[in-house]
C-alpha cells in the first residue's frame, strides 16, 4: 500500500498537523486515506500523541476543505477542515493551507462551526486576501448544510473506506 504524507500548514507557510497514512483509494468524491490506532500525529514538529482511533480522510479534487471520518468510540463522527484547495507536490504527500475554520459533527448529530475567532484573528495576522476569506466562508456555509443533512460523502459513503483501516 502506498504511504500518503498528510500536510497541513498555516497561511504563512509554517507546518501544521501532518502524519504518514494508507492511499486506500479514489471516488467520484476524492482520494481517501487512512490511518490506524497509534499513528504518530505532529502539529509543527512536535509529536501529539497517536491517532485514538482509526479514521479515514477525504481529499476532495477541487474543493476548499478536507475531512476526517472517524471510528467509535470517538466522540466526534466527522471533522472537516476549511483549508485552501489541496495539491499533491508528489503521489507521497498531499499538502493544503488550513484556514481555521471547522466543521464538526459529534455522534450526537450536533453540527458546529469551529473557531470563528482564530479565522478572525488570522485575517489580520496572516493578511487572508479578500478572495481567500470568501472561499473559506462559503466552504463553511455549503459543509454546515451538507453535513449536517448528511449528504454525501457526509452519509454513509466514507464507512466503506473507514472499514477498511478498522
Amino acid at each position: 500500500m502506498r504511504r500518503v504524507r498528510a500536510v497541513w500548514r498555516k497561511f504563512d507557510g509554517s507546518l501544521h498537523w501532518n502524519y504518514e497514512t494508507d492511499l486506500l483509494g479514489e471516488d467520484e468524491h476524492g482520494v481517501w486515506l487512512g490511518a490506524g490506532t497509534g499513528t504518530p500525529v505532529h502539529r509543527g514538529t512536535t509529536r501529539t500523541g497517536p491517532v485514538e482511533s482509526p479514521h479515514v480522510l477525504l481529499i476532495p479534487r477541487q474543493a476548499w476543505w478536507t475531512a476526517c471520518f472517524n471510528a467509535t468510540p470517538h466522540r466526534t463522527e466527522i471533522y472537516c477542515d476549511i483549508t485552501s484547495v489541496p495539491h499533491w507536490p508528489s503521489e507521497h504527500e498531499m499538502t493544503a493551507i488550513d484556514l481555521d475554520l471547522d466543521v464538526i459533527r459529534r455522534r450526537t448529530g450536533d453540527v458546529i462551526l469551529a473557531d470563528e475567532d482564530e479565522f478572525a484573528l488570522h485575517q489580520v495576522r496572516y493578511g487572508y486576501p479578500a478572495d481567500v476569506v470568501a472561499e473559506a466562508r462559503a466552504s463553511a456555509d455549503w459543509l454546515m448544510s451538507a453535513v449536517g443533512d448528511r449528504r454525501e460523502p457526509f452519509g454513509s459513503a466514507y464507512r466503506e473506506w473507514l472499514d477498511q483501516v478498522s
